[in-house]
């Protein structure tokens, strides 16, 4: 039977894993075995994205994409980012005139993120998406998160925004999670509580000495079993 979580814990703290004395990197591994079930969970939602260089995982309702790169020195814009419809934000008073010049607004879609570095990937064999996210685990292990209570690992996309997904599916019910910041979002004229299809919740993240304090975050959860 699958637990429900509410708000408190989805936001992946940015740990590092890697255990002492050259042992195996547990969350670096573990998150590229869930990321792949993820994947193999939704097919139809994944596809190659060339205007942005890599791949896309779109959310079930069409409202959100996580997108990351296949080649940092080839990516037009950010290697990690959220693409995301507009209407429910300006509906809800967000004038994108107003949002900060790290986001990009166009064709109805706001879309935030990040560059991780301009390196020439190298793959052995074809570039796959999974090959392409193990391409951050190996490059920028300090983007992947991990929240243990949760059981939920996540790529940082910076200014805190982020993507998460269930380590184990079958054991929780917020399987996917597209999470944003709604700081600029607030600055900018939207009402986060007004906001279609995102929730505008309190979540738990480790502070700068690694204590536990709650957060404003606007989620956009997705159960995929």
């Amino acid at each position: 039977m699958k637990k429900t979580f509410i708000g408190a814990g989805l936001m992946v703290p940015l740990i590092m894993a890697a255990l002492s004395c050259g042992k195996l990197d547990v969350v670096g591994t573990g998150s590229v075995k869930s990321f792949d079930r993820v994947l193999k969970q939704i097919p139809q939602a994944v596809r190659p994205d060339e205007m942005n260089g890599g791949w896309s995982l779109a959310a079930p309702d069409g409202g959100a994409r996580f997108i990351w790169s296949k080649n940092y020195a080839e990516s037009p814009l950010h290697d990690v980012m959220l693409e995301f419809d507009a209407a429910p934000f300006i509906i809800a008073g967000l004038d994108p005139g107003k949002l900060p010049e790290h986001f990009a607004c166009y064709e109805g879609m706001i879309m935030v993120g990040t560059k991780l570095g301009q390196e020439e990937l190298q793959y052995k064999g074809e570039a796959t998406t999974l090959a392409s996210y193990e391409q951050i685990v190996k490059l920028k292990r300090s983007s992947i998160g991990y929240h243990g209570a949760l059981d939920h690992y996540g790529v940082n996309l910076g200014d805190g925004n982020l993507f998460e997904w269930a380590k184990d599916m079958s054991a929780n019910d917020k399987d996917i999670v597209f999470v944003l910041n709604p700081e600029p979002f607030i600055a900018a004229g939207a009402d986060p509580n007004s906001i279609e299809g995102w929730a505008f919740a309190k979540v738990t993240v480790d502070d700068a000495n690694g204590k536990p304090v709650e957060v404003d975050k606007l989620l956009k959860p997705f159960n995929l079993l």
